[in-house]
């Protein structure tokens, strides 16, 4: 017998979680509904606590019920900045755990893989982190598994990288359930491409505007990865060269056409960047923030990034702190 009860979604809500990505869950399943006549699907908003929780544009949203009410889920999303924090670490936690334990898909959007890592769910799993988060992401958790993809499910966890990919994963969920035509006819009701791959890499800025990591020519596409997966040990350009099999000369001058820069300056903003997400978004200190980075001091670290950025790092992440 086929059952036609609601899927039942629950989106876990902290202070200053990405208001696009909810909107971009609830949308494509209402439209589900609306298209085929039937309440296929049901959403509840749940906090922490029985009060307003404001969105990252200010805009508060009131719960339905709280974490420790909630129940009869199928699916739980966590949405929140990568800075958030459990206003209950003890039970919170483990009201997740519970909820794991009877069989609810858990996941999150954006910033919200923090707290569902905090919670230990997703030891052994392999999750999709936003390209803004990634290394403050690696450093607080780095025995959890990551990958660049837009979204990842392994296993009754769903994680997911910017709202547009939120409503990829809802087009998924809605052709698991409806099938394809109903899909596609919800995708072009808000002019979305139509199921994007589970698999397709996120989308990166690489330094001109009209620039993306995935247009790039393969040899600076090549150099670019080699520079991401060595930033605390960076490697001489010449070899960087060597290793994506050009000339020196012709490297430099194929990665500046390529991306408006030459290749030093920016594995140096690379490093930068990535020192910043740590900035923002951990509380490691200076001097480990400056070795992950490559930087033999911190001080070294702190110059070259207040001229970067124009703010030296305690002022940023002081400002971060108290906004």
């Amino acid at each position: 017998m086929t059952d036609t009860s609601p899927v039942q979604f629950g989106f876990l809500l902290f202070p200053g979680f990405p208001m696009a990505c909810l909107t971009s869950a609830i949308e494509p399943l209402r439209a589900a509904n609306e298209i085929t006549g039937r309440r296929n699907f049901a959403w509840r908003l749940i906090a922490e606590a029985c009060a307003p929780v404001r969105s990252s544009a200010e805009i508060g949203f009131e719960p339905d019920a709280t974490l420790q009410e909630a129940g009869g889920l199928d699916h739980l999303y966590l949405l929140s900045p990568p800075t958030a924090a459990y206003a209950d670490p003890r039970r919170s936690p483990a009201r997740l755990r519970w909820l794991d334990r009877t069989g609810v898909t858990l996941g999150a959007f954006s910033g919200g893989i923090f707290p569902l890592a905090q919670a230990g769910l997703m030891e052994g799993r392999t999750c999709s982190v936003h390209w803004c988060y990634e290394a403050a992401f690696k450093a607080r958790f780095p025995e959890v598994i990551t990958t660049e993809t837009v979204i990842c499910r392994d296993r009754r966890r769903a994680t997911v990288s910017g709202s547009g990919a939120v409503f990829g994963l809802m087009l998924r969920l809605i052709e698991e359930r409806l099938g394809r035509d109903c899909m596609t006819e919800v995708a072009c009701w808000f002019q979305h491409p139509v199921l994007p791959e589970e698999d397709l890499a996120q989308k990166t800025p690489v330094g001109r505007a009209d620039s993306l990591s995935e247009r790039l020519a393969t040899p600076v596409r090549r150099a670019i990865d080699l520079f991401s997966t060595h930033i605390e040990d960076p490697l001489r350009i010449p070899d960087v060269a060597e290793a994506v099999g050009l000339s020196n000369r012709h490297f430099e001058r194929l990665f500046k056409q390529e991306t408006g820069q030459s290749p030093l300056r920016y594995y140096h903003q690379l490093r930068l960047r990535k020192a910043r997400q740590r900035i923002l978004y951990s509380r490691d200190g200076l001097r480990d923030i400056a070795i992950s980075v490559g930087y033999l001091t911190p001080a070294t670290l702190a110059r070259h990034y207040t001229e970067m950025f124009g703010i030296c790092p305690r002022e940023e992440r002081r400002l971060a702190q108290a906004g």
